[in-house]
């Protein structure tokens, strides 16, 4: 699968979600948010660079004042497989204090990198942090992770996934609904 050329990528993938169920699940988790956050004014908090996508077409669904910010923290670093440590390129640019914080993100799936940025966000005394992903990935998460995200819009199958924010090889982020490969 490593060796594959992004421009061949396309040729040993699987459409598993369509763009038009991606937006169903992608409404679905606006209406469930819009219900727990109207009145809070909470900041949201996008991973880059996963989460832009998902972000992108969350954000103007949610009908309630907001706050944004972002942070880049990963395992990935390019690569298919994680690493053991969280490497932060850009944490959050306000103040954390007595907020409510919703971190958005493409993916769960061993659930380190999201236990360690919501870590942060207590260590900078939020006042609650929940977490908003696109994909519930099917996998055996870490012990340390998180294990069940608060939102999620769709669940998918223990394969490589990319498309709508989810890369192969920092390639392919843009695909026309959520692929995995074969």
């Amino acid at each position: 699968m490593s060796d594959i050329p992004p421009d061949q990528i396309m040729n040993h993938a699987t459409r598993i979600y369509t763009p038009e169920q991606v937006n169903v699940a992608i409404d679905k988790m606006a209406h469930e948010i819009t219900q727990d956050y109207a009145g809070k004014n909470p900041l949201c908090i996008v991973v880059l660079h996963g989460g832009v996508v998902f972000a992108g077409q969350l954000l103007p669904k949610l009908n309630f004042p907001l706050e944004l910010d972002y942070l880049h923290a990963t395992r990935y670093r390019g690569e298919l497989k994680g690493n053991d440590a969280i490497h932060w390129l850009a944490k959050p640019n306000g103040s954390l204090k007595n907020r409510d914080v919703l971190i958005l993100d493409d993916i769960l799936d061993a659930g380190v990198t999201l236990a360690e940025i919501m870590k942060f966000c207590f260590a900078h005394e939020a006042k609650s942090v929940k977490s908003a992903v696109l994909i519930d990935k099917e996998v055996e998460k870490h012990p340390d992770g998180v294990h069940t995200p608060d939102y999620f819009g769709l669940r998918a199958p223990d394969r490589y996934l990319f498309g709508y924010g989810m890369d192969y090889k920092e390639n392919w982020r843009n695909a026309p609904g959520i692929f995995a490969l074969d």
